[in-house]
């Protein structure tokens, strides 16, 4: 395109053309995101697959480290790519971004599980997690720089906004594939095999998407920058020295990291929440979080046209606000009701671990080799794994930790130094006793379905997605508008990858963390409130507004 184009979109005129670029740049986008989410959709199953050498607490948490692996390098993806993309164009860079991740997703629905190859298994997958995330990392800066790049002035925060549809588009497919698969296939199919079925069917979305890039041009800023020799040379080390450097600081602690957790918590730790705490069935869950994304996505679009019209940190700044407000209620709510027998029993018979305090440690292990085998951490393990909320008092110095549950007593056990037969018969006498006692106090080992407020808890959960639009919406067009032209795309990059990859990856495992050391089912939520707070305090004092700025220098 010429650098007429450019002039006929800064005029505001509406082309087929740009309707083009939108529709394929947005579908590309919505395919890559479905890779990249068929993990964090399909955690649990994944941690029984590939990480069932350690304990089951263990393992859960490993499972959700390694789909944080894929968010940990994402801002070295955004610097590999951003660059690349800032030097030699957008449309070729997320070409080669969207090449790495089919490729790497097709790959897990192939991996043999650990029963099978054993440590290799963990080793490989997380090494495709990591080929994903890099991939991610140069895929959104990509697609949203390029979609912005061809925006009339006036419609940026519109046109981009259908970018940011595509994340919730992606995980929305995921969810629908599964299900599909799981109701086809029947439970214990899905669960031993049928997994892999989501993953191998990516290569032919990989197909699709590589013919939708290859039908784009360049984006005609880039190619008027380059045609008049005003590329950066280096593009990377242009965007981290000097003003610059402090913005993108400023953008990462007063954006991006507070939409980041708003985003995350509200679909996947919902998800991981419904599941893992409350234990509501797989389907009921995955159809609850999909008709919350289904009922809520026109609200991308929304709230991108709407900061058009009034700007776009006010709109972010005010969904932090909102999360960070009301998130306990929220979660309280659902629990309330999706599983209102939790609360029941925890009203009537609270669940107490009695313990020595030097014995109970925070089971938090990001390598998956520590061994939690106190009486106390057996104890803890156990009804965290049960979603029984507990809490733990301070017992003799030396004894054994129990367990008190309704007027019922349950001794736990030490299980250093026994051997894997005695571990095991000692488990399951311990494991049965306390789920004998954990049932006559009225502690449910599933959520009844029939006693679900479907309603309340789909408009909770929707509530969760509204609050997603509202920081997300507006996000892109936002960054856009803060950086050159010569070095946007790494510039942008960069603290939304850091952002998103480590504040908002890093959340499942970080908050089933806390709760799995505290016994209390909310306490995971301080993480999220705490990095929306900030991000609401530093974005309101030192970030700028924008709309409708000149994006062309």
């Amino acid at each position: 395109m010429s650098s007429t184009t450019v002039k006929h979109s800064a005029a505001g005129e509406l082309t087929k053309g740009h309707k083009k670029v939108i529709f394929a740049s947005s579908l590309g986008t919505v395919f890559e995101w479905y890779d990249f989410y068929l993990y964090g959709s399909l955690a649990a199953i994944i941690a029984k697959q590939f990480f069932s050498g350690v304990n089951p607490t263990t393992g859960m948490i490993f499972a959700l480290l390694a789909f944080a692996a894929g968010f940990f390098v994402r801002p070295f993806g955004a610097a590999f790519f951003g660059s690349l993309g800032d030097r030699i164009g957008r449309k070729y860079t997320f070409l080669v971004t969207i090449l790495i991740m089919g490729i790497s997703t097709f790959l897990v629905g192939v991996l043999p599980n650990y029963e099978t190859i054993g440590m290799a298994a963990p080793v490989i997958l997380i090494l495709l997690r990591l080929a994903q995330g890099l991939a991610m990392g140069g895929e959104y800066g990509g697609a949203a720089t390029y979609v912005a790049e061809h925006a009339p002035d006036g419609k940026r925060g519109l046109y981009t906004a259908f970018i940011q549809t595509t994340a919730t588009l992606g995980l929305f497919l995921s969810l629908l594939v599964i299900l599909v698969c799981r109701l086809s296939l029947g439970t214990e199919a899905f669960e031993a095999w049928g997994w892999r079925i989501p993953f191998l069917g990516s290569i032919i979305l990989l197909g699709v998407s590589v013919w939708i890039r290859l039908q784009l041009s360049e984006s005609p800023l880039f190619q008027q920058m380059k045609s008049e020799g005003k590329g950066s040379k280096t593009p990377f080390r242009d965007s981290v020295k000097g003003g610059n450097l402090k913005l993108m600081l400023l953008v990462l602690f007063g954006a991006t990291a507070g939409q980041a957790v708003v985003w995350y918590g509200g679909q996947f730790y919902a998800l991981f929440f419904l599941q893992s705490m409350l234990k509501v069935d797989p389907t009921v869950s995955y159809l609850l979080i999909a008709a919350s994304l289904a009922l809520a996505t026109p609200f991308f679009l929304f709230f991108g046209w709407l900061s058009d019209r009034i700007g776009r940190k006010k709109i972010i700044m005010a969904g932090c606000l909102l999360a960070a407000v009301t998130y306990m209620p929220i979660f309280k709510g659902i629990t309330h009701s999706a599983n209102p027998a939790i609360e029941e029993a925890r009203a009537s018979s609270p669940a107490v671990v009695i313990a020595d305090p030097a014995t109970c440690s925070f089971q938090f292990d990001p390598v998956g080799i520590r061994k939690f085998t106190s009486s106390c951490d057996v104890a803890t393990a156990a009804l965290t794994r049960a979603g029984v909320p507990h809490s733990i008092q301070a017992g003799p110095v030396g004894s054994v930790a129990q367990v008190q549950v309704g007027g019922a007593t349950v001794t736990s056990y030490e299980a250093a130094g026994l051997s894997k037969e005695d571990a095991k018969a000692q488990g399951d006498a311990f494991g049965a006793a306390l789920k004998g006692a954990l049932t006559s106090a009225g502690y449910p080992e599933k959520a009844d379905t029939a006693r679900i407020n479907i309603p309340m808890t789909l408009f909770l959960l929707w509530v969760l997605v509204i609050y997603v639009t509202m920081v997300y919406g507006p996000i892109a067009a936002y960054l856009v508008e803060l950086f050159p032209t010569r070095i946007r795309y790494t510039s942008m990059s960069l603290p939304y990858h850091i952002g998103n990859g480590w504040f908002g990856g890093f959340l499942p495992a970080i908050s089933f963390a806390l709760v799995a050391g505290t016994g209390n089912l909310y306490y995971g939520l301080w993480y999220p409130i705490g990095i929306a707070v900030m991000t609401l305090v530093i974005g309101t004092l030192f970030l700028r507004e924008t709309k409708d700025v000149d994006i062309t220098k």
